[in-house]
């Protein structure tokens, strides 16, 4: 319908039009549903090489991971599907997915059916699916979620039966985000214990410090932040911190020697960060100089065919030049990813940097076992073909999230 149409139109046309669209769209994403459980019952891997049909969703749709998600698991509700072993599992709320399909049920509507036949007895659970779909058909998800919980009331007075299960784990989140402007911001949560010991370290580390040039005049802000950063120092120089990578933990600081003796410029702290090359020329005095000779195609390093594994200094080289995991969308940064030979080793592939491409666990796992392929363009940097279900003119793609190095050529 044209804009001068929908200025002409009554209003009933309209709320008629735009009725019968919601129940298009409703019964479209019923019918994705279907097909999106039929395809894990068939075999997801076997059948397009993703690990969950939620990741084929992913890329097939250009859909958010956590909406591909949501949708496959309401479908499991409504359709039947088979375990591991191969027995049956029968649909939760079959005649729900039968009035999906027809459009007539909103996603809200459908869970909150769901969610009531989760909690009702077996024996009592189609005649309670056929109260609510009869109730649905003139009131609202609203007013269904009370229905519900009336007849739950009922059925189950007591309430559902304690689960006895071992004590939950200590409750610990964290979040560690960069903004734009460079600055890092940390929000977290933590169980008593943790939060004690954090603090006493933290308070330690935070004492004011008295010096010659006079009384320590930090806010307590401003000493606990510096205390925070001294733990991490700490942390990592610690023998006992893990590996990453092959390597010790480490951030890399990128900078063009022209930069690095004259302390002029910027270098690349890090994964997205930046410093001064004034700051840079500090921290070399008490860190490991690594040069890297780097060209347009980044072509001088080269071990050949004496191993197999990524040797420490082109794996830094590949850092420098993918940024992170190659993979088209991917924001992973270097520390979690791994080389990929993308001739294979096995057949003949040299361990050198235009044989390999950085990947993360999850997209290096993907590539070995779908249609996607990955090549070196002519400018040396990776380039990834997508299996012909996705674009039947294969058309390569990069990622394009990762910021190139500010003083590349």
């Amino acid at each position: 319908m044209t804009t001068n149409a929908v200025w002409n139109a009554e209003p009933e046309v309209l709320a008629d039009l735009l009725g019968e669209l919601f129940a298009l769209m409703r019964s479209c994403e019923a019918a994705i549903g279907a097909v999106a459980v039929g395809i894990e019952q068939r075999g997801v891997m076997e059948l397009f090489g993703y690990r969950s049909v939620a990741r084929f969703l992913e890329h097939l749709a250009d859909l958010p991971r956590q909406a591909a998600e949501v949708l496959v698991k309401r479908a499991r509700q409504l359709h039947p599907g088979v375990g591991l072993d191969g027995t049956p599992i029968p649909a939760l709320a079959p005649e729900v997915g039968v009035v999906a399909r027809e459009g007539r049920l909103s996603n809200p509507m459908i869970d909150t059916i769901v969610s009531v036949l989760r909690d009702t007895p077996l024996e009592h659970r189609d005649r309670v699916e056929r109260d609510l779909l009869g109730f649905a058909a003139d009131a609202g998800h609203k007013q269904v979620a009370a229905l519900g919980a009336r007849i739950l009331a009922h059925l189950v007075p007591d309430g559902q039966e304690p689960v006895e299960t071992e004590p939950g784990r200590p409750d610990r989140e964290l979040s560690l985000r960069r903004k734009r402007s460079g600055v890092w911001e940390l929000h977290g949560r933590f169980d008593d214990e943790t939060g004690a010991r954090a603090s006493a370290v933290l308070d330690a580390l935070a004492q004011r410090r008295a010096t010659d040039e006079g009384p320590d005049l930090r806010s307590p802000m401003e000493r606990y932040g510096d205390a925070f950063s001294d733990a991490m120092d700490l942390a990592a120089n610690s023998p006992e911190l893990p590996m990453q990578a092959g390597e010790r933990a480490h951030v890399m600081v990128a900078i063009s020697l022209e930069d690095l003796k004259t302390g002029i410029g910027t270098a690349l702290l890090g994964d997205t960060g930046t410093i001064s090359a004034a700051e840079a020329r500090l921290h070399a005095c008490d860190c490991m100089v690594i040069p890297a000779v780097l060209g347009s195609h980044s072509e001088p390093l080269d071990v050949g065919r004496l191993r197999r594994l990524v040797p420490p200094g082109i794996r830094r080289a590949l850092y420098l030049r993918d940024r992170g995991c190659a993979f088209p969308g991917c924001h992973r940064p270097p520390r979690h990813c791994q080389g990929h030979h993308i001739r294979h080793w096995s057949e003949g592939g040299p361990t050198e940097l235009g044989n390999l491409v950085l990947m993360c666990a999850h997209h290096h796992r993907l590539l070995h076992r779908s249609g996607w392929d990955v090549r070196i363009a002519a400018d040396g940097l990776p380039e990834f073909l997508p299996p012909v279900w996705l674009d039947r003119r294969r058309k390569p793609r990069r990622n394009n999230l990762h910021e190139p190095l500010p003083f590349a050529a």
